[in-house]
């Protein structure tokens, strides 16, 4: 009786470390399992990147990649990428000032396009953007900054594009503490009054 209680224990222990191996060996299975499913995952996403960025690169000039060479990393073409967004939006603004300044200038009998400027002003935390689209005349970017300088609006950022003898300017202006002209309209009214002193300066 005894010596088949031992043998009955002995069988039981062995069935326990052959449970114990098949669990560990169904773990490993499942996380082999589980590696094998992230790396696929992981080569499709960088595949699907891949794909991505030379579609971009092929939407982009050439002059937008940084490196002109062969194999172009991720960082540049997303850096041109961005230079490209913003030259494209410049380039709808300036022509849908162009067209603002066409409209106006065909409804106001004498005035022309050479005569005619288009301001557009936003206001928000003490800074203005300011959108002034022109005709081009010499030294007149120089007498806008003075000019701003003089009213306490700060230039901090400048964007400028030119087409032919037109050209618009996007100014992000810091209107000071001591600055008195603290509303959209006064901003505007003033750049108004600024634009035909130069013109009358500079004709």
């Amino acid at each position: 009786m005894v010596v088949q209680m031992k043998a009955s224990g002995a069988g039981g222990r062995r069935r326990q470390r052959w449970h114990r191996k098949r669990l560990k060996e169904e773990e490993e299975v499942v996380a082999e399992t589980q590696r094998m499913i992230h790396i696929a995952v992981e080569r499709n996403r960088r595949k699907q990147m891949n794909d991505y960025l030379a579609v971009l690169r092929s939407l982009m000039p050439p002059c937008y990649v940084q490196r002109p060479c062969l194999k172009v990393d991720q960082a540049s073409i997303v850096g041109g990428a961005i230079s490209f967004v913003k030259d494209l939006e410049r380039s709808v603004e300036f022509l849908e000032a162009q067209k603002r300044i066409k409209h106006k200038s065909d409804a106001t009998a004498g005035e022309n396009m050479a005569a005619a400027s288009d301001v557009e002003v936003s206001l928000q935390d003490r800074h203005a953007n300011v959108k002034i689209f022109s005709r081009r005349r010499p030294r007149q970017l120089l007498s806008l900054v003075l000019a701003f300088h003089t009213l306490r609006l700060t230039p901090i950022h400048l964007n400028v594009t030119t087409i032919d003898a037109m050209v618009l300017y996007g100014f992000n202006l810091k209107v000071e503490d001591d600055c008195h002209f603290t509303s959209v309209d006064a901003i505007a009214t003033a750049v108004h009054q600024i634009i035909a002193r130069i013109r009358e300066e500079l004709s």
